[in-house]
């Protein structure tokens, strides 16, 4: 049950079984897309994985796209998480927490899975704006967040922090579609990891 407005709203059979098979899609379709990539998944093929009906997949996404972009955001929303729980131990240092979500962040994107949705297709499905946007969605409000504390706590020069998060995420997302493409991909993201840590000391008190 679930509280709505102050009443009790009770989810019926058929709202678990719609979620049940909605997740079955998206749990099928992640594993699919991330093995072989968007282009090279059919629905007739994710529905079989699904164990569920054509009707099944079309009464829940509108097309291949919408369910791709469905798993797009729960990859996306998981890396938030990780980054989010991996930096907790940083919350005394906030450059430091900067620090080490970078580093988690491109080690997330390292993983097959995550570069072959993330940044090789979702840009191409979702279009460019789109994937822009979800993955500001999910990481300009953990940088923002950290970087305001650091300015609070003198550790950052002042400055407007909206911009700044805008041009730390812009790094972090060419240096993710870098090392997707390097022919050594291990040297590229400590070679990308060391260059942020460079941009970050640029804008903090000791520098």
């Amino acid at each position: 049950m679930t509280r709505g407005g102050g009443k009790v709203i009770a989810r019926t059979k058929h709202d678990l079984r719609s979620e049940a098979t909605r997740r079955r899609l998206v749990t099928a379709a992640r594993a699919l897309f991330g093995a072989r990539g968007y282009a090279g998944v059919g629905t007739e093929e994710i529905v079989r994985a699904a164990g569920v009906t054509r009707g099944a997949l079309y009464h829940q996404f509108r097309d291949k796209a919408d369910l791709f972009a469905a798993v797009a955001e729960e990859v996306e929303a998981e890396i938030a998480e990780q980054i989010a729980a991996g930096a907790v131990g940083a919350a005394a240092d906030p450059v430091g927490a900067l620090r080490v979500g970078a580093r988690l962040f491109l080690d997330a994107c390292a993983e097959p899975e995550v570069e072959r949705i993330i940044l090789l297709d979702a840009p191409a499905v979702l279009g460019w704006e789109a994937w822009r946007d979800m993955a500001g969605r999910y990481g300009l409000g953990l940088v923002q967040f950290a970087l305001q504390s650091a300015m609070d706590t003198g550790a950052i020069v002042p400055q407007p922090v909206v911009p700044l998060a805008h041009v730390l995420i812009g790094a972090l997302d060419e240096c993710a579609l870098y090392i997707a493409g390097a022919e050594d991909p291990a040297a590229a993201r400590e070679q990308c990891a060391a260059i942020f840590d460079r941009i970050l000391d640029s804008v903090t008190r000791s520098a």
